[in-house]
């Protein structure tokens, strides 16, 4: 039994209120498979749309809950592509002979110390993008750092873009070190 069909069909009432959520959930699953589309945003709208109720309290929720998944969707956008990782959880990542390491600092950053094993593509340098599609395998995941991660996300999602899979060092070499990692000078 559809969950469009349980609860209390007074109008306001809390039940029609969770029933019509339940429909709305229902809705955004069938929708791409009637319309051949996978767009979140899309699908939300509409399922929202078809479903607002004359009840104030119905548009309050509904409205609220619109605006909730609009930026869930949206927050998890900007992330998309690649996995920000602990330096524990790096570590093992390296370890792997397959892994590319990637330092996106400056040279001089990078000279000064890195993590063993690491080239040292300059994230901030205009050519990042054409120097990484001729230095990096597509094949392989990559593993990538700076020194304390803002750069480092940039990049990552730059990679991703151009189709690599893309690890991110979360706190970047900073974490690294305090975490008491190996480094090398």
């Amino acid at each position: 039994m559809s969950l469009c069909n349980r609860g209390n069909k007074r109008k306001g009432d809390t039940a029609t209120v969770v029933s019509s959520f339940c429909c709305i959930v229902e809705a955004a699953q069938i929708f791409p498979e009637i319309f051949g589309t996978k767009n979140e945003k899309v699908i939300t709208l509409i399922a929202f749309s078809i479903l607002i109720k004359k009840s104030k309290l119905m548009k309050a929720f509904l409205a609220g809950i619109c605006l909730f998944f609009a930026t869930l969707v949206s927050c998890q956008q900007k992330g998309e592509g690649f996995t920000s990782v602990s330096a524990d959880e790096f570590a093992t990542l390296i370890a792997d002979p397959e892994i590319q390491r990637l330092d996106v600092r400056t040279v001089a950053e990078y000279s000064e110390e890195h993590i063993p094993g690491s080239i040292n593509i300059n994230v901030l340098d205009e050519q990042f993008a054409v120097v990484a599609d001729s230095t990096l395998r597509k094949d392989a995941p990559v593993a990538l750092y700076c020194r304390s991660g803002k750069r480092s996300k940039k990049a990552a999602a730059i990679l991703s873009k151009k189709g690599y899979t893309v690890y991110e060092l979360d706190k970047g070499f900073t974490g690294w070190k305090q975490a008491g990692k190996e480094t090398e000078k």
